[in-house]
């Protein structure tokens, strides 16, 4: 038998299963995986495709990506809204990554900037759509006990599929070099299998809280129901995004350090394959010493390897500290969703990941545009040093956030 009480155990969930991660988890799980194969078989030649074959450069790398995630951003705090308000989830995760998967392969048709532009928007609004609702999933089918570990699994298959995707596409590359717009096609394929996971495995998790009178108030955007612990994490999570570009902009930093085109993959593989195998074994530890040890330790960490990438001078300094940089993604992936689902009640988790991750998306296109500004105009070393210390005053801010009492406890009978 699990040491999970079984009165906090959900609806619906098995005591002898407490240990276990439910079947919606795992289902999402396989989803991430096989869209992020999908994903990363084209993100890590997005730089290259645009600078090279559309003709446009690193600002108008950091417009793409920003307006993009920013737009997305808004339709995460919408969506995960909506969901608590209309009690069912499935659908906004279905239509998001249904919306995704159809746009991956009309790259394989663009001739101008702006109509990558316009793919990779409704690639974004897919997330956004999906994403808020997707996580409050994960939190109402999992014991509150393990969500360190379901957020760590989730987030492990995620980067499983994200090192699996440049794999093959480095496998095809070395067979059809220069195949970019076939390559895109190709992402049809995962595309089509997640539409059949979710419309024909995915169950719509027990309620955890009463619909009640008052059922009309859950679909507000407002951070009302939210106490100051939570409110001092969304600003310490804003100040710290709008240090954390996207990660395109080190994809660029390896080239013109020496790593060859066709390395990217790999080096995307490697990359990916550290973050799987980190947010697993972190996930469990989040569950037993709680997510701020673990944050705060990641932002740290953050603020050292931006800055290195600054300095950096050789080939072989990319492939060390992207290694590194994987050790910060799991360090704070499961930690942060883990401390959104500590910080907020049963009955408004789809809007507080909502807000959590719109704080991350508004700071999207701000951080990508400045950050593309500096590195045109002052080199990378000032792009990255920025990043460094605007992580370093959010873990200032982020030791104002306290857990709850009963949380605290928790922590300690764990």
């Amino acid at each position: 038998m699990s040491g999970v009480p079984e009165s906090k155990l959900p609806d619906g969930l098995p005591e002898r299963n407490a240990g276990q991660l439910p079947r919606n988890v795992k289902l999402l799980g396989w989803t991430s995986c096989l869209n992020d194969v999908a994903s990363e078989m084209i993100y890590p030649l997005l730089p290259l495709f645009l600078i090279t074959v559309l003709g446009g450069n690193r600002l108008a790398l950091g417009v793409i990506e920003g307006v993009a995630d920013s737009a997305a951003s808004l339709l995460k705090l919408w969506s995960g809204a909506r969901s608590d308000r209309s009690t069912r989830r499935k659908g906004f995760v279905l239509f998001g990554y249904g919306l995704a998967a159809l746009s991956r392969p009309l790259l394989s048709t663009i001739f101008t900037p702006w109509q990558l532009f316009a793919a990779r928007a409704a690639d974004r609004i897919g997330k956004g759509i999906r994403t808020s609702p997707r996580d409050a999933m994960i939190a109402d089918s999992t014991p509150k006990e393990l969500h360190g570990r379901a957020f760590g699994f989730h987030r492990a298959m995620d980067h499983g599929g994200a090192a699996l995707g440049p794999a093959l596409a480095a496998i095809f590359l070395w067979f059809w070099p220069d195949q970019l717009r076939s390559l895109f096609l190709l992402t049809l394929l995962p595309g089509i299998a997640v539409m059949l996971i979710l419309a024909f495995g995915l169950k719509e998790p027990p309620q955890t809280a009463p619909i009640d009178d008052n059922n009309e108030k859950r679909g507000r955007l407002t951070l009302q129901p939210f106490g100051r612990d939570f409110r001092v994490f969304l600003v310490s999570l804003i100040v710290f995004t709008l240090g954390n570009s996207t990660d395109a902009f080190l994809l660029v930093r390896a080239g013109e350090l020496g790593v060859p085109t066709v390395m990217l993959p790999l080096l995307w593989f490697v990359f990916h394959v550290a973050k799987s195998g980190g947010n697993l074994i972190v996930g469990r530890f989040v569950d037993r010493a709680g997510p701020l040890r673990p944050l705060r330790a990641g932002w740290l960490l953050y603020a050292v390897v931006y800055l290195l990438f600054g300095i950096a001078t050789e080939t072989w300094h990319v492939w060390a500290l992207f290694l590194v940089y994987a050790i910060y993604y799991a360090l704070t992936e499961p930690a942060e969703k883990t401390l959104v689902s500590r910080l907020v009640g049963e009955e408004h988790k789809g809007l507080a990941f909502g807000w959590f991750n719109c704080a991350i998306g508004i700071s999207a296109l701000p951080a990508s545009l400045l950050f593309g500004l500096l590195y045109d105009q002052f080199g990378p070393l000032a792009a990255f040093g920025w990043g460094a210390a605007l992580a370093l005053l959010a873990l200032g801010l982020l030791t104002a956030v306290h857990l709850p009492p009963d949380e605290t406890k928790l922590e300690r009978d764990e």
